[in-house]
């Protein structure tokens, strides 16, 4: 949710041997709804496409990336082969002390929804199995976005809905990740779901993640794919 589309670099240097990848970037300041947010990704698919129309193009979204992905999906099916679904956070609504934790988070002092957000961490992350280095990039992607950004962004994950019969409607071969120990959102329960209304759609268990599982040191997502036969 932190839009920088830097905290992928933990993932890249195994993906770049079979993809040439690219991170989408939100604006810290953006508050545009999922629409305007929709049309923005398909129009950078569109141009990457026109560069080399004849490359697969694998859409990959984690978390509120994921949310993101499944609008794009459903708004332009024909742009992209594959899906790869991390944690989605469509199962935002069925956590409404967060929804309620964000009310609050509105009358809150800059710097004392600062501490919030760093108090929460642990929340968002399976601290023990993220390098140093990476838990220190972690702190940093969250603390850039500003509190009204943040606010924002959950907003947009509490009205995100989809139906049943949208799902069914995708037909590209799809792989949803899903971390059993996320302490954020009931992931596993969410990919349960999914995978049962997405046709083509086969998950993959994290038994030991956390919700922000990718940038875990013994998460690959280069060497998931290969042994799921996705790429």
């Amino acid at each position: 949710m932190d839009g920088t589309g830097q905290l992928l670099r933990v993932q890249t240097a195994g993906l770049e041997m079979a993809f040439d990848v690219r991170c989408l970037a939100i604006p810290a300041n953006d508050l545009n709804r999922w629409e305007i947010l929709t049309a923005q990704v398909v129009a950078l698919i569109e141009t990457e496409i026109a560069k080399s129309p004849k490359r697969l193009v694998y859409l990959c979204g984690e978390s509120f990336g994921g949310c993101l992905a499944l609008k794009v999906a459903l708004a332009a099916p024909h742009l992209f082969d594959r899906m790869i679904l991390i944690n989605p956070a469509s199962s935002f609504s069925s956590r409404p002390w967060i929804a309620w934790g964000a009310q609050v988070g509105r009358w809150l002092p800059e710097p004392f929804f600062r501490l919030t957000s760093e108090a929460l961490m642990p929340l968002l992350g399976n601290m023990e199995q993220i390098s140093a280095d990476d838990r220190q990039a972690f702190w940093q992607a969250v603390q850039s976005v500003p509190q009204e950004t943040t606010l924002w962004r959950l907003s947009l994950l509490s009205e995100f809905t989809f139906s049943n019969a949208q799902l069914r409607q995708l037909n590209q071969p799809t792989l949803l990740l899903a971390s059993a120990r996320d302490r954020l959102l009931p992931s596993l329960d969410e990919v349960l779901r999914l995978v049962k209304q997405i046709p083509k759609a086969k998950m993959v268990v994290l038994p030991n993640s956390g919700h922000a599982c990718l940038l875990e040191s013994d998460v690959n997502l280069y060497e998931i794919l290969k042994q799921q036969g996705f790429c």
